[in-house]
């Protein structure tokens, strides 16, 4: 056996993780995953940038971090310029999804990673090396009807299938929360493994306080901002207490705060996780990371769909049906309105129960890593 080999045997198996930069909710989901990882007694690096970099050094400031480019996806200040905007960059993203594939050969050479995980990077994948692909999107809704969907899978697929295996963050059944973006009728041809909903968040018996409103920004800009003005100009009239949390966790700039109202650029797992439990309502975007967490703690939520988004509007009218989330479009939001209605709203929370589906995805994909 060569010292080389007999080096790699000796060494922790060595996992990469690393997060798509569209919003914080690719790498807050990671968090589960990359625990999961290093209690098995992984070597677990990250790899990413901006405030997917930020949140995930926070969480983990003893990881080694590995910076790696986004595809830096643009939004439109209306709804209508959402789509073409995204097409137009399409040349651009599948640059990146090559860039990516090309950066990871470089990262394997120098750091000898055994396999990657890669939550919606298409390009993180390697022919001769083991690699999950995270996602809840297996189908991607789009504005323009069926047909585009349908050729939006079969582009989703094509990259999907490269990978060894694909775990989806939700139940397998029909109590699930993503509905057909999880369970589409035509699946990929690589192996499927719903690892349940995955949330950092813990239940802590926090108390819950009266008319407490917790409103949780994320997602690119400008519709970021363009909510925040709105929930500014709204939160001055309100007569309860409330927490903002603006979802810029490398932002140095602060919003002052008052004895009512309290502005956060960023708070930990464990803060945010106090600060929904203390919330009598939780207002927020409809990504799904925040549905899988608001569904853990099982909180009163009012969803704001970001204008144009696809999946977000889906996912809205989804929980809606289900009676599990209240939601209003972001053009006709009005905090006291929203409050009204929302509080005559018959929500209706379903407990998954506990599931090791995680742990033994995570047991089972470290089994098969040749060593």
């Amino acid at each position: 056996m060569t010292e080389g080999k007999e080096e790699k045997l000796r060494r922790k198996i060595r996992i990469l993780v690393a997060p798509l930069d569209w919003g914080l909710g690719h790498a807050t989901r990671c968090i589960p995953i990359i625990k999961e990882f290093m209690a098995n007694n992984c070597d677990v690096w990250l790899a990413g940038g901006g405030i997917q970099e930020a949140l995930l050094r926070s969480e983990f400031p003893h990881l080694p971090f590995l910076p790696l480019s986004g595809y830096d996806i643009e939004y439109s200040k209306t709804s209508l310029g959402f789509l073409w905007k995204l097409i137009l960059q399409m040349p651009r993203i599948i640059s990146s999804i090559n860039a990516e594939h090309k950066w990871l050969d470089r990262m394997i050479k120098v750091h000898e990673f055994d396999a990657v995980v890669s939550d919606n990077r298409f390009g993180l994948y390697r022919s001769n090396l083991p690699s999950v692909f995270v996602t809840h999107q297996l189908n991607i809704k789009s504005p323009l009807g069926e047909w585009n969907e349908r050729l939006l899978q079969k582009w989703n697929y094509k990259y999907v299938n490269r990978f060894t295996e694909c775990w989806v963050p939700d139940l397998p059944g029909e109590n699930n929360l993503a509905g057909e973006l999880s369970h589409p009728a035509i699946k990929p041809g690589v192996e499927i493994k719903y690892i349940y909903p995955l949330s950092r968040f813990e239940k802590r018996e926090q108390q819950e306080l009266k008319d407490r409103l917790l409103f949780i920004l994320s997602g690119p800009e400008p519709q970021r901002t363009i909510l925040e003005n709105k929930i500014i100009n709204d939160i001055s009239h309100y007569p309860g207490t409330a927490a903002i949390v603006r979802g810029l966790p490398s932002t140095q700039s602060v919003i002052p705060s008052t004895g009512m109202i309290k502005f956060y650029n960023h708070l930990s797992a464990i803060e945010l996780n106090e600060e929904v439990e203390k919330a009598d309502w939780v207002i927020s975007r409809p990504g799904y990371s925040t549905i899988m967490d608001l569904a853990k703690l099982q909180k009163k939520s009012i969803l704001i769909p970001t204008p144009g988004q696809s999946e977000q509007e889906y996912l809205a009218k989804t929980l809606w049906q289900k009676k599990i989330a209240f939601s209003v479009e972001q053009k006709q939001f009005s905090l006291n309105r929203a409050l009204h209605e929302a509080k005559k709203f018959n929500y209706k929370f379903q407990s998954p129960g506990y599931s090791n589906a995680l742990q033994i995805a995570v047991k089972r994909f470290l089994e098969s890593i040749p060593m």
